[in-house]
């Protein structure tokens, strides 16, 4: 596992060994010290950044669609609430599941459980790409689910709880929620393997804002995203990651318990994602002649 922070732990005083591999001049004033804190751009960071924008933003047009239908027909006061809600109690999940996993798990154990895990879920989500590109599983579609959330909106009778309009918190609430732990399981597994929560959240935050202010400038569900290609790159991207980071946790079988090396290092998460695209895309190619013969 790689830190993205380049300090160098450890120094005999602060920034010296540093000054002296790179030549830097010996008469820096006291109290003028540099240490590069300066996070590079690694194969990790990326993919981090990646997946996880994407991946949130898929899971926020999904739960916006119930948030407006719930906001547009029963008020926005206790939808609102429901939402909140729902986002601090997946704060609060975040950081209690990534606390302790950090904590009970040795480096290559955790590398080699949330891989696997990573893979498995990636696997799921490029299934059921696949099989709405090759024409065996209808579209996504955000218009119907809209109309089925508003009428379903509209025959609730009224019930209210602490000063809400229940229906509307219950439903705003397990909306958010239920979409958001598919958010919170790839932030921790992203942010646990590549050594920073914090970029992962920053990358689930990015996908959020943006559909969200789309949502809030628009008024309506965004059926127009490409949602099944967007879930195409994230299952690609989290089976990439996945693999990369289960095979480097195989060393917790060896007699040090060291995680395993990729040749090349983070370059092979390059083949590993061209290996898994050229797959996804056969995969296609060999179903899309059975679903065209099964329309026609």
């Amino acid at each position: 596992m790689r830190s993205l922070n380049t300090t160098t732990p450890g120094l005999s005083s602060p920034g010296a060994d540093f000054r002296a591999a790179a030549g830097w001049p010996r008469a820096l004033p006291p109290g003028r010290d540099v240490r590069p804190t300066l996070c590079f751009v690694t194969g990790d960071a990326v993919g981090v950044v990646a997946a996880t924008t994407l991946a949130s933003g898929v899971e926020f047009v999904e739960a916006l669609t119930i948030v407006l239908a719930m906001g547009t027909t029963r008020g926005w006061r206790s939808t609102l609430i429901g939402v909140g809600a729902a986002l601090a109690t997946l704060v609060v999940i975040t950081a209690l599941a990534g606390y302790a996993l950090r904590s009970w798990l040795p480096e290559a154990l955790l590398q080699l459980v949330v891989g696997s895990l990573l893979l498995i879920f990636g696997l799921q989500w490029l299934r059921k790409a696949i099989l709405r590109a090759a024409g065996l599983k209808a579209l996504h579609d955000e218009d119907d689910t809209f109309r089925e959330e508003v009428e379903a909106a509209r025959a609730a009778g009224e019930e209210r709880r602490l000063g809400l309009d229940w229906f509307a918190f219950v439903v705003s609430f397990k909306g958010v929620f239920l979409e958001g732990l598919e958010i919170v399981f790839i932030v921790i597994t992203f942010g646990l393997n590549a050594d920073s929560i914090a970029l992962a959240t920053v990358g689930a935050a990015i996908g959020g804002v943006i559909v969200l202010a789309a949502g809030l400038a628009l008024h309506k569900p965004l059926a127009r995203v490409p949602e099944n290609t967007i879930k195409f790159v994230v299952g690609l991207l989290l089976s990439t990651f996945g693999t990369f980071w289960a095979v480097e946790g195989l060393g917790w079988f060896g007699p040090d318990d060291a995680s395993l090396s990729w040749p090349g290092g983070d370059a092979a998460l390059l083949v590993l994602l061209a290996a898994w695209c050229a797959l996804a895309w056969a995969t296609v190619r060999l179903l899309a002649p059975g679903a065209r013969q099964e329309v026609a």
